[in-house]
């Protein structure tokens, strides 16, 4: 060997360990980042000797469209089982102390012992203030399910837009990679920001990302509706104010076209939008109309006949229209939105506002009849008819998602059950993405992430292949002395 070609083998070697050592000290700096992908300088040999050809980057896309799948599923599954958790704490939590169906309980036996001792007005106190409690339960039941499904609401406002900025941030990525790659450049940084806007995209809304030529990347939800082609395309939504039982939220449009919401305790919802679309549209919702199907059947139950004609009119439960108006007693079979956030004792029987409970004995709250017109103290027919009814079978709207053909006791209770197994069977479906995404961030980062041992190990060798240029140069060095020594 020359000594020429000594110096350029030892030029080379300098060369080849710099750019390795720059490569492998980013990778170890980018160890804990999880949005970064180990970088790898490939070497090549010639007759001109090895040179670093290029800085390759460990790119599995395969892996990643996998990830972005779990990811946008467990995004989805967590949050309904969040809304599902919103809905049960305003129960009491895992006791369900403060739902209508304990108040109802209580209210029952109230009933029951006043049946026994009609002549007592302690007992039509506590049985008053009983079906005050079951009334108050519903009106708050119903704030708090308004106010869970408002909730839901303004995070979709917030997410949607979140998710129009994070496109218009992708744009300026997806740019960046296609200009360095028509350019020769060196795309790793910009398909890093790439990979770690899709990420946060697709926790949002699921995507399909498509590869293109040029380094040119599409974005589609799983339906096939356009996210991203060449540019972002908008997403809308209008937050509403406020929530009512009557009040129907706006839906999701992408470039136009309306997103559909997850449904089943097992959601098929592809992000967090879809998921928050369904606790906002069909569980909050069906959990109202239960609600709702409990005060309509409580005002039925308790309403006085009499009059010429005979009319029948609300008795013990009182309750108001949308438009604010007294409401009469119930005769559709369908779900009156909101009577449950209206429902109230009706003042005759409240002592505090000039009323006699006394009254409830005798079937003459409304006015219209007395059953007891004679006044005897132990007059029982009335309290027992009202008793055996709310252990008797009823017919509920079907629209509400329980059994038509039970006792009110029966049904408020189906109630909490139904909500308890959407529930549970949500935390199993939950537990189930999360151990799905979980392995898919192991098998993603065992491809594409640094591991600092190998790293190191590759730095050690690095350093070896550094002394070995030295030691050329320093032979090389020598040579030189030795000939400029003859020479002299």
């Amino acid at each position: 060997m020359s000594l020429t070609s000594a110096l350029n083998t030892a030029q080379s070697i300098f060369s080849n360990t710099g750019t390795q050592s720059s490569v492998v000290s980013n990778n170890i700096s980018n160890s804990s980042n999880s949005d970064y992908v180990r970088r790898q300088a490939m070497i090549t040999t010639s007759l001109n000797g090895a040179q670093v050809v290029k800085i390759s980057r460990a790119q599995e896309d395969a892996l990643l469209k996998q990830w972005l799948k779990a990811s946008a599923q467990d995004s989805g599954q967590q949050t309904l089982l969040g809304g599902l958790t919103d809905l049960k704490s305003i129960m009491g939590g895992n006791d369900y102390e403060t739902s209508p169906a304990n108040y109802l309980a209580t209210f029952r036996e109230k009933l029951q012992a006043f049946r026994t001792s009609p002549s007592s007005t302690i007992a039509a106190q506590s049985a008053v203030t009983a079906a005050q409690d079951v009334a108050n339960s519903l009106n708050d039941a119903t704030k708090s399910v308004q106010a869970v499904r408002q909730g839901a609401d303004k995070e979709i406002a917030t997410q949607v837009s979140t998710l129009n900025t994070l496109l218009a941030q992708f744009k300026t990525a997806n740019d960046a990679v296609k200009s360095a790659t028509a350019t020769g450049g060196n795309p790793a940084d910009a398909l890093d920001e790439r990979d770690k806007l899709l990420k946060q995209i697709s926790s949002i809304v699921g995507v399909n990302a498509v590869d293109r030529e040029n380094g040119d990347m599409a974005l589609y939800t799983t339906d096939g509706t356009v996210v991203f082609d060449t540019i972002p395309r908008t997403i809308t939504f209008v937050a509403q104010n406020t929530y009512t039982a009557q009040t129907k939220g706006n839906g999701i449009y992408i470039d136009g076209v309306l997103l559909g919401s997850g449904k089943g305790s097992t959601s098929t919802a592809q992000g967090s939008l879809q998921a928050l679309l369904q606790v906002r549209d069909e569980v909050a919702t069906t959990f109202q109309s239960q609600l709702d199907e409990i005060a309509k059947s409580l005002v039925t139950m308790f309403s006085e006949t009499g009059g010429a004609p005979a009319t029948t009119q609300p008795g013990l439960f009182v309750w108001k229209t949308a438009a604010g108006a007294q409401g009469g007693t119930p005769t559709t079979t369908g779900v009156i939105d909101g009577i449950a956030g209206t429902i109230t004792v009706n003042a005759a029987v409240i002592t505090s506002q000039g009323g006699d409970p006394m009254k409830l004995r005798d079937g003459s709250i409304s006015g219209l009849t007395n059953l007891n017109p004679t006044g005897k103290s132990g007059f029982s027919d009335n309290l027992d008819a009202l008793y055996t009814a709310m252990g008797t079978a009823q017919t509920f709207s079907a629209t509400a998602g329980l059994s038509s053909n039970v006792n009110i006791m029966d049904y408020a209770s189906n109630s909490i059950g139904w909500l308890e197994q959407y529930r549970s069977d949500a935390t199993t479906a939950s537990e189930n993405t999360s151990a799905a995404l979980s392995r898919s961030t192991e098998a993603y980062s065992n491809e594409t992430g640094v591991n600092l041992d190998e790293e190191l190990t590759l730095l050690l060798d690095i350093e070896q292949s550094y002394k070995a240029a030295t030691k050329i140069l320093n032979a090389v060095d020598e040579m030189l002395k030795s000939l400029l020594d003859i020479a002299s």
